[in-house]
């Protein structure tokens, strides 16, 4: 270890507990109100609200249309924030409620004819998509200003993770049990008073962590709102932020695929929808592999870390095949334990690696900017879920795929395709993507020049 990076680790820790599970439950609280959404609302448009499969596909499409502009909208509103609050905190303040009635409206189900079904799913759906991202950016932005401690960084990423994965895992067992359980056989009913108490819950975390989170970290550029042009410039040649944002696109195309199709691969192909909040719950499995992420970023670097999160999932879905292929229940059940044991090691470094972009940013342009460095992250993720959701729709309306009927063969095997094959495409070149990302090799550095130079702005601002 150089001296650069001996003296990284010594850093002091400068977020303490309360605030680091305040800061994590921001994810727990998105994952629990989007997570109903992302898993079960393609679920819910076709076979509760009666919108074809192909029809639900294109919305998807429409909307990362808007997220192309609503992403980096958020992240340059966030650059031109300066709050007595700080850049990204306040956003939890003022979008928190705003965002939680639309997490309700997107599974309210009023009485219109087919046209009007459609015009509905389109304003609630785009309009809840708009507003996670004003409530997910900050939860990104935010990071590289609570702490300049990179090992800290990893265990606030790390807790948020686990919380993340918890939060999701908690929706995913507990979702159709309680649609079922307050709807009395109306999906519709059921899933409404689902959305409400979730909604109800992530509104109250999020609003806890605008009143118990502090950004520290203050810059010159932190202190004053960053024109357009200037934030672009923390793009210029920033190969680690290509890099991830690529990452972060291909494997939640993947993964959204693989979530939202579960549902139908247990209902249809394997003729037990019982089993699919079992097989959901299994994402418990990521928490072990989130728990050791710390150690093994500082063991064997963030991004040896994460390729062999990728590695692992990819050896997951092949043992998915096996276990689809032969309808084996016990199969199916270790690949899926295989598959979040790998992208434990995944999803808690991908905010951490931006928040490194934008040290990198500053680095090799001048320019910190947190909000168009990090509002990407959303907007690749959600482009990637909306194009995996409109795979999915895609590929089951080719398949011959009709909500409530018994499936032929064809559609059949488009449920396997989406649920197999499409994430294990997402897994394998987000592995070939990292060979290409070398922050670790040169982030002692980096951080000991960026510490000199905030150390001279704040001698010059006395």
């Amino acid at each position: 270890m150089d001296k650069a990076s001996e003296k990284q680790t010594k850093m002091p820790n400068l977020v303490h507990w309360p605030e680091r599970i305040s800061y994590a439950a921001t994810d727990f609280a998105c994952n629990l109100s989007f997570g109903l959404i992302s898993n079960f609302l393609m679920f819910f448009y076709t076979d509760a609200f009666g919108i074809s499969a192909a029809a639900v596909g294109t919305l998807f499409l429409v909307a990362r249309l808007v997220d192309a502009v609503d992403g980096p909208f958020w992240g340059i509103m966030i650059d031109h924030t300066h709050t007595r609050w700080g850049k990204s905190r306040p956003y939890w303040l003022w979008f928190a409620i705003p965002y939680s009635i639309f997490c309700v409206l997107v599974f309210s189900t009023p009485h219109m004819s087919l046209e009007g079904k459609i015009i509905w799913a389109y304003v609630t759906y785009i309009g809840v998509d708009v507003l996670y991202s004003s409530v997910n950016i900050p939860i990104t932005s935010i990071l590289p200003n609570l702490t300049n401690n990179p090992n800290e960084r990893v265990t606030l990423s790390t807790i948020r993770q686990f919380f993340g994965t918890a939060g999701g895992t908690l929706v995913s067992v507990l979702a159709l049990p309680m649609v079922n359980a307050f709807g009395h056989g109306n999906e519709q009913n059921g899933f409404f008073i689902t959305s409400i108490i979730l909604a109800i819950i992530g509104c109250v975390l999020l609003l806890n962590a605008f009143a118990n989170t502090r950004e520290r970290i203050q810059t010159k550029e932190s202190k004053q709102a960053l024109p357009i042009k200037t934030s672009l410039k923390a793009l210029k040649h920033n190969w680690p932020w290509a890099v991830i944002i690529f990452i972060n696109f291909i494997y939640w195309m993947g993964m959204q695929t693989r979530n939202q199709v579960t549902v139908y691969f247990f209902k249809y192909n394997m003729n037990a929808a019982w089993l699919t909040s079992i097989m959901l719950g299994l994402q418990l499995f990521a928490l072990i592999t989130v728990a050791i992420t710390p150690w093994c970023s500082k063991k064997f670097g963030k991004r040896n870390t994460m390729l062999s999160g990728m590695l692992i999932a990819i050896i997951g879905q092949f043992v998915m095949w096996l276990g689809a292929k032969t309808a084996s229940v016990p199969v199916i059940i270790a690949a899926n334990i295989i598959v979040n044991l790998g992208t434990g090691l995944v999803s808690g470094l991908i905010a951490v690696m931006l928040a490194d972009a934008v040290d990198y940013g500053e680095w090799k342009n001048g320019v910190r900017a947190e909000g168009i460095v990090t509002s990407f992250s959303s907007f690749s993720a959600k482009f990637g879920m909306g194009i995996g959701g409109a795979v999915t729709g895609w590929i089951l309306s080719m398949g011959g795929y009709v909500a409530n009927h018994a499936q032929t063969a064809s559609s059949l095997n488009a449920i396997t395709i989406n649920y197999v094959w499409v994430p294990m495409v997402g897994f394998a070149l987000s592995a070939i993507a990292l060979i290409f990302y070398k922050v670790d090799s040169f982030e002692g550095k980096m951080q000991a020049d960026l510490r000199a130079k905030h150390a001279r702005e704040n001698a010059e601002n006395k």
